[in-house]
């Protein structure tokens, strides 16, 4: 009967090779046309060239004798049967599936998993998809999400070698926020942004690199066309930090990309006359703003790449917070910080230093008390500060405690950007049973006024 399996070896490879332009058969019977009699069934397998087969063919049907012909007559009919082929397979099987309506997020079951691989991004996400349908775009948004991400951390680790450290142009570059743009800003803002457009799934997409937020154009090619009607336009805003800590790169010290997602809805939390100022602006970009500018009580996920020994990928999608280690033998984000919480009370305080005395006298009592032991807790902290607000947030999220960098004499509003930092993390803080607050607000509160509007920021334990 042969060797190879027809259902594992013989009908995929068949399909390659007939996809290629070649053929494949048993000598007289195309193999793709074989229906199986059960799941281990072997048979003869010859493939190649569509000349050579065709010529194979001819020696059978001149040679072979009655015996051989019909043993392979026999091959092309099948009796279907249910039963089991064994303990635990069935020969024949239907999954039946039931749409359910949920309210919130539905958080994903792992029945079992693979001892070598663990629970991927991958899989995670599908899981998310199949327990949540309405999520299912949500799906592609990640796969591009990580993979810019994946490609960020090499282009990191790399970036001394390559030539990508030093100020873009040789210097002089400023972004809006008036700041000097590293090389890598510039090159790591254009991956994100383009993987983001890649998905087909966003209809803004609003960068702290950028002027402006950016409508994206999610036409299909004209050779899509079909008879299906496909809806165009795009199902979700993101807004994020490509490469936070940029400033510190070169040095080798842990930096970050910070993204949010956003649903696109009518709903605009625009007063009437914001747009009075710029009357001159155009309808579109007015409507960016308008799906853009929304408060971090409006997120549907955000997230953190966190580039350093290991390359670390933390979100949440409304329900609770899992952490992600990069395996780069397999390429693949491995769950390894499942569910995690911000204890209540910790012992480290990560701020600024450098500016306390330009704090107001809250923020200075505050920290005093913390560094000095005579806060609500009784012990005295330790401060412990990166200057990577992705690198801070992720020890406060793993070891407890405080991140902060609040408003001083010197930038009266705080130096945080509410959209893209101060909210996306605030999210993902308030997931872990932390909190987050300027001092005064909830931070997922706050309406923004503009895209790259800055604020105050204290986050921590939610007794701190």
């Amino acid at each position: 009967n042969g060797k190879l399996r027809l259902l594992y070896e013989a009908a995929p490879m068949s399909y390659l090779i007939e996809q290629a332009g070649g053929k494949s058969t048993t000598g007289m019977a195309r193999i793709m046309d074989l229906p199986p009699k059960d799941v281990h069934q072997r048979v003869p397998l010859m493939m190649g060239g569509s000349d050579e087969i065709e010529e194979l063919e001819e020696f059978y049907e001149k040679l072979a004798d009655d015996e051989l012909k019909a043993s392979q007559a026999a091959r092309k009919t099948v009796k279907l049967a249910t039963a089991s082929a064994d303990a635990t397979t069935t020969v024949a099987m239907m999954a039946i599936s039931s749409e359910k309506k949920v309210k919130g997020i539905k958080s994903p079951v792992f029945a079992e998993t693979c001892d070598q691989t663990g629970i991927t991004l991958s899989r995670f996400m599908l899981e998310v998809a199949r327990a949540n349908p309405e999520l299912v775009e949500l799906e592609s948004v990640f796969a591009s999400v990580q993979t810019a991400c994946k490609t960020i951390s090499k282009l990191v680790k790399r970036s001394a070698i390559d030539g990508m450290t030093g100020y873009a142009g040789g210097g002089g570059s400023i972004n809006v926020q008036g700041e000097e743009q590293k090389k890598l800003d510039v090159i790591t803002n254009d991956v994100l942004k383009r993987a983001l457009k890649f998905t087909g799934r966003m209809g803004v997409i609003a960068s702290e690199e950028e002027d402006a937020p950016v409508n994206v154009e999610n036409k299909l090619d004209e050779s899509y066309e079909s008879d299906v009607l496909v809806e165009e336009g795009g199902k979700y805003i993101s807004v994020f930090d490509p490469l936070d800590g940029s400033s510190n790169v070169d040095a080798g010290i842990p930096v970050g990309t910070i993204f949010g997602i956003f649903e696109e809805d009518d709903d605009c939390v625009l007063p009437d006359d914001f747009f009075e100022e710029g009357a001159d602006m155009s309808e579109a970009m007015q409507q960016c703003l308008r799906s853009t500018l929304k408060p971090g009580n409006s997120l549907v996920a955000a997230g953190y790449a966190l580039y350093s020994s290991a390359t670390h990928f933390v979100f949440t999608l409304g329900d609770g917070v899992n952490g992600f280690t990069l395996d780069e033998s397999i390429g693949e984000f491995i769950l390894t910080h499942p569910n995690i919480k911000v204890p209540p009370r910790g012992k480290i305080y990560s701020i600024n230093e450098a500016n306390r005395d330009n704090w107001d006298e809250p923020t200075k009592a505050w920290i005093d008390s913390l560094a000095k032991g005579t806060n609500r807790g009784g012990s005295a902290y330790t401060s412990r500060y990166i200057g990577s607000m992705v690198g801070d947030v992720h020890r406060t999220l793993l070891y407890g405690g405080v991140f902060g960098y609040p408003a001083d004499s010197k930038n009266v509003n705080g130096k945080l950007r509410l959209l893209y930092e101060a909210a996306p993390m605030s999210y993902l803080i308030e997931q872990a049973g932390g909190k987050s607050t300027t001092g005064m607000a909830r931070i997922m509160d706050l309406p923004p006024k503009d895209v790259h509007q800055r604020v105050p920021l204290m986050m921590g334990g939610s007794d701190e």
